[in-house]
């Protein structure tokens, strides 16, 4: 088997993903994994999922793939459907039906035993055992309180990540704020593209262990500038992208 690669938020921008996928030299053999957030925000969703249909990626699910699908489900269903912003009902009207597919497919996490990895969008709460973990929390989870609480954002001070114990080690996305988090059993790689910032991904041979020291695990992390900002995403721009720091 080849490599397995793992990219964090795309939000739309194709042209960026598919420079990503040229620098890691991305080949038939390889697998890509995304942690969730293809789509919305972005200039091309429709074409990310054509290069996730082209290279036969796993999609784990983020929260703006679960708002569009409870959208869908509820309109299949004939009952009243969640309120969409602008952005999200221009794309839930633009998506084909290879389009929602796709999207009803995607796991709420994914495991890679050989590389000790579980895949997730956001996160999960540390100590939970994963079958007990709260599907919200899976796709939203960014920070817990000084109680150790579960939060949805970053008022509260403690990054969900540092406090988490693996093994295995979790792979997730959704937090663009803190940039890269390399905490000892937990890598963020939402970077903040579509804010301007870098698309990421982890790089692994086939076997190869997600590395627990920062420094290898920098080595296994491989990220492409964003072109320009396609989403003003307020306070977060000026921290996104910024190099790898050890945030726990």
């Amino acid at each position: 088997m080849g490599r397995t690669i793992i990219v964090g938020d795309v939000h739309g921008c194709r042209m960026e993903l598919e420079q990503l996928l040229d620098r890691v030299a991305f080949a038939s053999g390889d697998r890509l994994v995304f942690v969730g957030d293809l789509v919305a925000r972005g200039p091309d969703s429709l074409g990310v999922l054509d290069v996730a249909r082209r290279t036969g990626a796993v999609i784990v699910r983020g929260n703006h793939e679960q708002k569009l699908l409870s959208w869908h489900a509820a309109r299949l269903a004939g009952t009243r459907p969640p309120e969409l912003g602008r952005l999200h009902a221009e794309l839930a009207r633009a998506l084909r039906p290879v389009d929602w597919t796709l999207l009803d497919t995607s796991p709420l996490w994914l495991d890679l035993p050989e590389h000790g990895v579980r895949v997730v969008h956001a996160g999960l709460m540390p100590g939970v055992p994963m079958e007990e973990q709260d599907a919200h929390v899976l796709l939203n989870i960014r920070t817990l309180d000084r109680r150790g609480e579960r939060r949805f954002s970053n008022r509260h001070p403690i990054l969900w990540g540092a406090l988490y114990q693996g093994a295995p080690h979790v792979v997730f996305g959704h937090n663009a704020v803190p940039g890269l988090q390399l905490h000892p059993w937990a890598t963020g790689i939402d970077t903040g593209c579509v804010y301007g910032g870098r698309l990421t991904a982890v790089v692994l041979r086939d076997g190869e262990r997600l590395a627990r020291s920062y420094a290898r695990r920098e080595q296994q992390i491989v990220s492409q500038r964003a072109a320009r900002v396609y989403f003003e995403g307020g306070a977060l721009r000026p921290r996104v992208g910024e190099s790898a720091r050890r945030v726990a």
